[in-house]
């Protein structure tokens, strides 16, 4: 085959191996992009806060970042309840929330992750999910769940995050029904402790709730779409194979077209 065929063809290969092992790359990409959030607190507790502040800051934009409401590394306890925050609140949701999105840690509480528990058990669920797929799809192809069944799926961080906001909006982070939960108690007739009923922090109500509802939204996502973008690939791979035929055959007519020339050619001179 000709440099320039070879060059012409290129595109192709590549885009086929990118085809190929879409899953993978995701899986590696998407990997570092969940390993991030738990560099920041790394990097603030060995003397780097500029690479850590950059991480903290990039990840804002996904998620608001309370303190209350995010796992700590390198400090006392894994979560802290607002009480144990050395944050003066003011009683207004919206101060209140940019305070405890400001508070990043220190060296007696250690340092946060860079996102929220609700973002850990979403994003990093579908990153968990999306291995067990990879897995089950090498034994056979997966079909795509109905976007009904999505849907059923996702209600229930759909509720908690909506149920939440009124919550926090409408009577503050520290007095909503979603903080005390005295409506839970009283369903379950105080069954539980305190600290499973009030508040954010880990093995509370809210904590199971952010955990459970975020992993129940990446089984719901990672089967809907990873299946529909196997078919993608798979289809792209039969085309990309199909013209890399017609550019290996046009240029195996051409060959032999150059040949008889030459053969020709040769004759004629004899």
């Amino acid at each position: 085959m000709s440099t320039t065929s070879q060059a012409n063809l290129r595109p192709l290969y590549a885009t086929r191996a990118l085809m190929r092992h879409w899953l993978l790359i995701f899986i590696a990409l998407y990997g570092v992009f969940n390993l991030l959030p738990f560099l920041a607190p790394v990097l603030m507790k060995i003397g780097w806060p500029g690479g850590g502040n950059a991480i903290y800051t990039f990840y804002s934009a996904l998620c608001h970042q309370m303190a209350q409401r995010s796992f700590f590394l390198f400090g006392q306890h894994n979560m802290y309840t607002l009480d144990q925050l050395p944050v003066m609140l003011t009683g207004n949701t919206g101060t209140d929330t940019l305070l405890l999105r400001n508070f990043r840690g220190n060296d007696v509480l250690g340092w946060k992750v860079a996102w929220s528990d609700r973002m850990v058990s979403m994003y990093a669920g579908i990153w968990l999910v999306g291995v067990v797929y990879w897995g089950a799809s090498r034994v056979r192809p997966q079909r795509p769940i109905s976007i009904w069944r999505f849907g059923l799926l996702a209600l229930p961080m759909v509720i908690d995050g909506s149920t939440h906001m009124i919550s926090d909006t409408l009577d503050g982070l520290t007095t909503g029904f979603r903080y005390q939960n005295t409506w839970l108690a009283s369903l379950t007739g105080h069954v539980m402790s305190d600290s499973f009923y009030t508040g954010d922090a880990l093995g509370s109500f809210n904590s199971w709730m952010r955990l459970l509802t975020g992993l129940l939204f990446a089984v719901g996502a990672v089967w809907l779409v990873f299946p529909l973008m196997d078919r993608y690939a798979r289809a792209t791979l039969v085309d990309i194979d199909t013209k890399i035929e017609q550019v290996n055959e046009a240029q195996r007519r051409l060959s032999a077209q150059r040949e008889q020339l030459l053969n020709q050619v040769h004759h004629l001179g004899g």
